[in-house]
């Protein structure tokens, strides 16, 4: 078959697997507890009459669901496939399937399926749910099959793209810094388009239109909502989709092209070729002749490192972070294109300012105009600390170096505190160009001192959080792919939990207060998924007791916000996630031997 044998391999081993089926049902699951929340907050504050009333409910609910959808379809197809390629690169497993008769569409075209087969089956066994929603009214099935459409192939486009980056870029970190950050800059530049910001029309055709043809966004948005009179079946679809769909498929098409083109010239990389050619030469001389005092410093010349000689720290493990190219030195182009998108969400503010739109931050607007550019940027710099955290393990533990770092005589504090300290020192960018959006912001009124503090403090607080986090997943799960899929999405969890949340809470607003209720299922879940992600193979009470005080605190902070109590949001945030991060790094510390099998359980 075209895909080849590796996706051949993946359809049939992976329905074996339990998580295929728990990953499908905990999705379903969470859509339904969603929609029941949705309604429980619609019955308990307000009272439905009519048909009418169900209709504009179901009208509303759709909208949220598909976004919700979009966004984590798109996320994790990048994601998955990214973190597919880096692991078979990180375990030189990649050089084997060069080596094989299969041709480079089935090589590319194979592992890409495969990495995203449970993307779609979960993106199939949501749809008949989200048919449920026709029952209440104001939604259709011509905008259910849209809203599918548009999501399905812009997966499969996000997942093109991972698949890309990761078979051309050697390290892991850079193959998922990359992703993401072309995925934000991908959604954020035409949503600034669809602003206006460049203008009403470009040759003669509406940036509407411009937007709707390459912003899945936008697209997903233009499915979700409106009428369908115009039409109806497959011609009411094609009103809706029929530009965007075409797009992303041309856009999936040509990614792939580039990389069946470039597979074999990209890999085997310049490090792995450089390491053969060393080993081959090492394996020249007879293996009866005796070592020399010649022939060892000959041996000591050929693997010395080239360059001066450099003075290592009393704490190398941060030297090696931070004095070193640990992340490989492309890395430089991961902070060009994080700079280009600080730019970007800089200039989005700077209008903002320019249009007195921040002035008004006191005026009844629930959510602060600011929020549109500093929200993405501060979501972005999450997501890349906590991928450059994770990944800082999985790779050395791939790459066979953690087993160097276990006979040596380095303590546990010497090792994750250096992780640590250089995952920061390395990401510094991403937490103080955030500040400096606020610092900015403060300087024309937007924003008073008082906030200005609870948001540095919460912009460390939160930084300091997802690496710890990934330090964490990295050394609970062995398995690379399943660290980096745990660990990203926590923070995809925990960020669009947020985002769902508030906007149910102010879809159907009525009194924050007696919310608690209705949400109180879904924090409940959401707390049992914290506890299997971060707790269920190193228990502890103290992380028990953060993964069930999360969603309770943050449905507080939510409340909180929307009742403008800044104080009482810092406050809870602080505690909530400074508590969290040290339930995960005492085990990190305290219990590192066992979890890196330095030592077994009972000799600990």
């Amino acid at each position: 078959m075209l895909a080849g044998p590796v996706f051949s391999r993946e359809l049939v081993t992976a329905p074996r697997r339990a998580r295929f089926f728990v990953s499908r049902a905990a999705y379903v699951a969470t859509l339904f507890v969603l929609i029941c929340t949705a309604w429980l907050v619609l019955a308990g504050t307000q009272q439905v009459q009519n048909v009418g009333d169900l209709a504009r409910f179901g009208g509303i609910l759709f909208p949220i669901l598909a976004k919700l959808q979009l966004a984590l379809a798109l996320f994790f197809s990048a994601l998955f496939t990214a973190s597919a390629v880096a692991q078979e690169k990180d375990r030189r497993t990649l050089i084997l399937l060069l080596m094989t008769r299969m041709t480079n569409s089935q090589l590319v075209l194979g592992r890409l399926l495969a990495s995203m087969l449970n993307v779609l089956v979960m993106l199939f066994a949501a749809a008949p749910l989200l048919m449920i929603v026709v029952l209440f009214g104001g939604v259709g099935f011509p905008q259910i099959a849209s809203v599918l459409a548009v999501t399905l192939t812009a997966a499969l486009a996000a997942g093109s793209l991972g698949s890309l980056i990761a078979l051309w870029r050697d390290k892991t970190f850079q193959a998922l810094a990359l992703s993401v950050l072309a995925l934000v800059l991908w959604i954020a530049a035409w949503e600034i388009v669809a602003t206006g910001a460049f203008g009403r029309q470009w040759f003669g055709v509406s940036h509407h239109t411009w937007c709707a043809t390459f912003s899945p966004w936008q697209a997903v948005v233009l499915a979700a909502n409106g009428n369908f009179d115009a039409g109806s079946g497959v011609f009411a679809i094609l009103s809706r989709v029929g530009l965007f769909v075409p797009t992303a498929l041309l856009g999936a098409a040509l990614l792939n092209l580039i990389a069946i083109v470039r597979v074999r010239v990209w890999n085997p990389s310049r490090e792995v070729r450089s390491a053969g050619t060393k080993s081959e030469g090492t394996d020249t001389a007879p293996a009866d002749t005796a070592p020399t005092a010649t022939s060892t410093e000959a041996a000591i010349e050929l693997h010395a490192a080239p360059g001066r000689v450099r003075p290592v720290w009393a704490q190398p493990i941060l030297w090696r972070e931070i004095r070193t190219w640990a992340y490989g030195r492309k890395i430089i182009a991961i902070r060009l294109v994080y700079l280009a998108t600080f730019a970007l969400c800089a200039v989005v503010l700077h209008r903002l300012v320019l249009d007195g739109t921040i002035s008004d931050h006191r005026a009844s607007t629930v959510i602060p105009a600011a929020a549109k550019a500093l929200v993405p940027l501060l979501l972005v710099s999450l997501a890349l600390i906590n991928a450059m955290a994770v990944t800082s393990l999985t790779t050395e533990r791939d790459g066979k170096a953690i087993d160097l770092l276990l006979v040596t005589d380095l303590s546990p504090k010497e090792i994750i505190f250096g992780k640590l300290g250089g995952v920061l020192y390395n990401t510094k960018e991403m937490l103080l160009l955030p500040i400096g959006l606020c610092v900015y912001l403060r300087m024309q009124d937007g924003i008073s001192t008082e906030n200005l503090i609870y948001l540095i403090v919460g912009v460390l607080v939160m930084g300091l959080f997802a690496a710890t986090l990934g330090i964490h997943i990295a050394m609970t799960y062995a398995n690379s792919r399943n660290a980096v899929a745990v660990s990203l999405g926590t923070i995809f969890f925990l960020t669009l939990g947020v985002a769902t949340c508030m906007q149910i809470m102010i879809s159907f607003r009525g009194s924050f207060q007696i919310q608690l209720q209705p949400f109180l299922a879904f924090m409940l879940g959401g707390g049992a998924g914290l506890y299997l992600a971060w707790g269920a193979r190193n228990p502890s009470p103290a992380i028990g007791l953060a993964s069930f005080g999360c969603p309770i605190a943050t449905f507080y902070v939510i409340t909180s916000f929307l009742e403008r109590s800044p104080l009482a949001v810092f406050s809870v945030t602080t505690v909530t996630y400074l508590f969290t991060t040290a339930a995960m790094l005492i085990p990190a510390l305290y219990e590192f031997d066992v979890a890196t099998g330095r030592t077994t359980g009972s000799d600990s």
